[in-house]
This record gives C-alpha cells, sequence and structure tokens, in this order.
C-alpha cells in the first residue's frame, strides 16, 4: 500500500485508508474510484470491498521502515479526513508522521472542515503539508478554511480545474498545482483558465505548479504552458533540496 506513483508533483504514495465517495463536482470521474474497481475485479485483498472507506490498520507504520527520505502523497486512493475515518486513527497517522520526520508527506483533502476541526488535536511537525482542492470558484472557501490549518507549509490542488477562478485566494498559501481532468468523461479546461491563477501566483511569489492539461490522452496533450514546464515547489523544501544537491556536489570535489 505504498507506491512509486507517476504523479508528477510527489514520489511516493501510502494508503493507510482507501476509499471515499464524492461530495462536489470534481469527484464525478474520480480516477482512485476508477483504480479501485479495476483492483478488486484483479482480487487485490485491500480492494475486496470496492471503493468503500478501509481502514489499512496493518500499514499505519509503515513510513517508519524508509530508511530513504521521500516525498509523500498520503491516501491518493482516500481523503484522511472522511467523516467514516475515526479522530483516533487520524491522529494514528500523524503520530506516524510526527515520527517519520526524515519524510515529507503531502496530505490533500476535500473535506477542509473537518481538518480544521481537528487541528489543535494535531502536532503539525515541520514536515506535514496540507493541502485542499478546488475545482471552481464555488469552492474558493477551502483555500480560506485551508490557510487558519496550523501547517507550516500549505497548498493547493487545482484540479481538475472546471471553470475560471478569477481571485483564487492565495494569502497563506505556499504552492499552488494546477491540472486539467484526464481519462474517460473528461472535461475541457480553458487555457486563459490557468493562465490567470499562474498569474495570481506570481504576482503574489507563490510557487505554480502545473501538472497537465488532461483529456482523454493526457500523455499527448502534455503539460508545457506558454512555452514551459511548471516545476516550481514550495520555497522551504526546494531550499531543502538546493542544498542537499550542493552538499552532494561539494562532496564530489573533496
Amino acid at each position: 500500500m505504498a507506491a512509486n506513483t507517476s504523479i508528477e508533483w510527489t514520489e511516493t504514495t501510502w494508503n493507510p485508508v482507501t476509499g471515499c465517495n464524492k461530495v462536489s463536482p470534481g469527484c464525478k470521474f474520480c480516477y482512485a474510484e476508477r483504480m479501485a474497481k479495476r483492483l478488486k475485479a484483479m482480487r487485490q485483498p485491500r480492494y475486496k470491498d470496492g471503493f468503500r472507506v478501509t481502514l489499512q490498520h496493518d500499514i499505519v507504520d509503515l513510513p517508519l521502515t524508509w530508511k530513504k527520505p521521500r516525498l509523500v502523497f498520503v491516501n491518493s486512493m482516500s481523503d484522511l479526513f472522511h467523516e467514516s475515518v475515526p479522530d483516533e486513527f487520524i491522529e494514528a497517522c500523524f503520530e506516524t508522521m510526527n515520527q517519520a520526520d526524515l519524510h515529507t508527506f503531502q496530505i490533500l483533502t476535500k473535506r477542509i472542515e473537518r481538518a480544521s476541526s481537528l487541528a489543535a488535536r494535531l502536532t503539525w511537525t515541520p514536515n506535514i503539508w496540507m493541502g485542499t482542492s478546488v475545482e471552481n470558484a464555488d469552492y474558493q472557501h477551502r483555500a480560506e478554511a485551508l490557510a487558519l490549518i496550523p501547517a507550516l507549509t500549505r497548498f493547493l490542488s487545482v484540479e481538475p480545474l472546471l471553470d475560471s477562478i478569477p481571485c483564487l485566494p492565495v494569502d497563506g498559501i505556499d504552492w499552488v498545482i494546477v491540472g486539467g481532468e484526464s481519462g474517460p468523461g473528461a472535461r475541457p479546461m480553458e487555457a486563459d483558465w490557468v493562465r490567470s491563477i499562474r498569474d495570481r501566483c506570481c504576482d503574489c511569489a507563490v510557487p505554480f505548479f502545473f501538472k497537465q492539461w488532461g483529456g482523454t490522452q493526457k500523455k499527448a496533450a502534455g503539460r508545457v504552458l506558454d512555452g514551459r514546464t511548471w516545476d516550481e515547489m514550495p520555497k522551504r523544501y526546494q531550499e531543502m533540496i538546493d542544498g542537499e544537491k550542493a552538499a552532494e556536489r561539494l562532496a564530489a570535489t573533496a
């Protein structure tokens, strides 16, 4: 239940919870739901109940066994703050992340209100990033709620971007990811919607990451925006990576 991943903005996934349900328009063609159905058909035991919310108790401590630093997307196949996940289980996952400070954990939720209500009970070590999804202007209140959570790094996943968001709230936000929907039935994304968010990020000095144009053939559509690939990461993380690379170069010449 941990795996290397093709998701462009992370390295590894860790799924102590699997399964979810739809709560807003961005969920309509959920890739995790499609994957869960496929895994159930393949008789993968963790998905015997398909996309029903399931706690995978035996892998809560898994990151403590990893010896090399990883950038970890938490619950790519669910939502840690789903209403069916007990408070105590969320606290146990946070305890693992607190202890596994060799790694950087990226939590993404559409249920930011629950995350806010539990925030005071959780320990927000610097290696825990907190993010929320905003698919159109009707859900930009999630960004405002996220800004109140005491995580050192907060990020927005504007994916799938389904409409223009003229004034995306980026106060208190450290990173913005934008992407189009992909897979069967993918809804189109207009370039100007992306440019508007990119320009707002640039004006506010918020790192911007463009994940994909999406569509039914997302690889062919690519991820180039106005002649370049936008791979910016949160400043603190980028500074850490640059420092590690500089140390490696220094060691190589010693």
